[in-house]
């Protein structure tokens, strides 16, 4: 690669995309999140809202009815030149990705002159982001919660069903276990909790009518996960907010240690807004990873999923890309496809 040729990141969630390019002087030297000597020529832009879930599962031209102009526009920031390669990371594109992998790699081809594709569940640039290409695994914590992990032949998931049937110990499901405990003490049942009782009341109205405000609702998710930090405010005075995240814990520790390589002493990291609940979830997290985990090293998260986004799209631009791949999970297009 040389100045003026770009490798594309793009990360797509439920918020929208983001999207960023990199200049790499030189693609043969190694680095664990972002490529040495490289240059960032624009913030990163980001869309006005999340790409549309048809019956196909995720929107292709709609995705790239986003995508294009930003990634243009990104371009033009940055002085002209061309995009040689781009990692796309999508949330849901495990179950959901068919459109994507059946139109996007050529679209882009054809639209920006990419030559190399890959197209990534958000997990896996998540990963990338947090520990790079190195054996272990890496917890994505915030209104759901998944863990990802690899001993670099293969990728391990565990948990990451949603609201309805997992993402145990995730923002959602700790603003609904606070919300159960907070109904408990209305109804004068056992298990239930004043101080929950009390915050809740406060940010909702009265309890009673509740589930007429939160049944009906599209984003009941991000309602549900509204009320994470309440409950970690009451967890020093309050044992039923303890209780929960405490639980918690245990939940998302056993989803890491569902997919933690046991073959060799591997890495885990923690990545996501739940982890801005601070002590009262991040204590407890600890003791549980010391406790299920001793053969572990926790290690801090070194960038996010568009971080991880970059470094594959650096990597298959260079042809070096360590992950392995899968159909779902990580897949490359174009020139040299594998």
């Amino acid at each position: 690669m040389t100045p003026g040729e770009f490798v594309l990141g793009v990360d797509s969630g439920g918020s929208g995309l983001r999207a960023a390019l990199h200049v790499t002087r030189d693609a043969h030297r190694p680095d664990p999140v972002r490529p040495p000597d490289s240059v960032l020529p624009a913030a990163p832009v980001r869309s006005a809202g999340p790409v549309r879930t048809g019956p196909r599962g995720i929107d292709a031209g709609h995705f790239l009815e986003q995508l294009l102009p930003m990634a243009r526009a990104l371009l033009e920031q940055a002085g002209g030149g061309r995009i040689t390669a781009a990692a796309i990371g999508a949330t849901g594109l495990a179950t959901l990705g068919d459109d994507l992998r059946a139109e996007l790699p050529s679209a882009l081809e054809r639209a920006l002159g990419v030559r190399r594709t890959a197209l990534a569940a958000d997990a896996v640039t998540a990963y990338m982001g947090a520990l790079g290409d190195r054996p272990g695994a890496v917890v994505a914590a915030g209104t759901g919660m998944i863990a990802i992990g690899t001993d670099l032949t293969a990728w391990h998931r565990a948990d990451g069903w949603g609201h309805l049937l997992g993402d145990c110990g995730g923002g959602a499901w700790i603003g609904r276990a606070g919300l159960e405990a907070a109904m408990r003490a209305h109804d004068g049942r056992r298990g239930g909790s004043k101080a929950l009782l009390a915050r809740a009341t406060e940010k909702f109205g009265a309890l009673t009518e509740l589930p007429a405000q939160l049944y009906p609702r599209p984003d009941r998710t991000a309602v549900l996960a509204s009320f994470a930090p309440d409950v970690a405010d009451c967890a020093a005075e309050d044992p039923v907010a303890d209780g929960i995240l405490r639980a918690a814990a245990r939940h998302i520790t056993e989803a890491a240690a569902a997919v933690c390589p046991r073959a060799e002493p591997g890495e885990v990291a923690l990545t996501g807004g739940l982890l801005k609940l601070g002590p009262p979830l991040l204590a407890p997290l600890y003791e549980e990873l010391a406790d299920q985990l001793p053969h572990a090293r926790r290690v801090p998260a070194a960038g996010d999923p568009l971080d991880g986004a970059l470094r594959i799209a650096v990597d298959i631009a260079a042809d070096r890309l360590r992950l392995p791949h899968d159909v779902r999970m990580l897949s490359v297009h174009g020139q040299g496809d594998s």
